[in-house]
């Protein structure tokens, strides 16, 4: 809980930052949308530190080479159960079918280089802190009251769907966390979820660096 209000705090704060701006540079929408997660996460191993044993016990920080393939596993197996559920999402919503993020850079245009480093925050710094919220520190605090993985599992998916504050998506980032939740499950590591989450922003990465740099208009 302290951490995701040091989320909500930080964001309110680059927001004001931002107030007057217009138009917002896209390096500084960047900024606003990696500092809030970044903080957050930055709490969340300073927690581990302070009431826990350090981060590489409570997070489970200690990679293995199954990690990383149960990772790639659950990342690329995960888009055969996310990519219907989007398209279901947009034929639904329709037009108004978006992201925060695409909503955030929505008629922005950026040179290549600070789109580049849009889309490192959106595929690697993004879901690494959400990683370590979510299946880290809550999962972990999950275990330690006595709740078994698939609990576990159950509560840090629904909180991540919601964590988000995208309401109208809220039942598709619901179908997004359950591969991510799975890749924790099975390997009992961090790694694996980071790598899955990855993999799952990849491909709407790849479609905000085109929106960025003017190869198409609409994300």
């Amino acid at each position: 809980m302290v951490a995701e209000l040091v989320f909500l705090g930080v964001s309110a704060l680059t927001g004001l930052l931002l107030v007057g701006q217009d138009p917002i540079p896209a390096g500084a929408l960047a900024a606003a949308l990696g500092v809030p997660t970044v903080a957050a996460a930055g709490v969340a191993l300073l927690w581990t530190r302070w009431r826990g044993n350090g981060p590489v016990i409570d997070l489970h920080l200690r990679p293995t080479w199954k990690d990383l393939w149960l990772g790639l596993g659950f990342g690329f197996g995960g888009l055969f159960l996310t990519l219907p559920a989007s398209l279901v999402y947009v034929s639904i919503v329709g037009e108004d079918a978006s992201s925060a993020v695409g909503d955030v850079f929505g008629g922005i245009t950026a040179p290549p280089l600070t789109a580049l480093a849009i889309v490192a925050i959106v595929v690697l710094v993004a879901p690494l802190c959400e990683e370590i919220l979510y299946r880290g520190l809550l999962w972990g605090g999950l275990t330690r009251l006595g709740a078994n993985r698939w609990l576990a599992f159950g509560v840090t998916t629904v909180i991540f769907a919601l964590a988000h504050f995208e309401w109208p998506r809220a039942l598709l980032l619901l179908v997004v966390a359950l591969p991510l939740g799975l890749a924790r499950v099975y390997s009992d590591g961090l790694l694996a979820p980071v790598i899955a989450h990855q993999v799952n922003n990849l491909l709407p990465g790849i479609g905000l660096y085109l929106m960025l740099t003017g190869a198409f208009p609409v994300l």
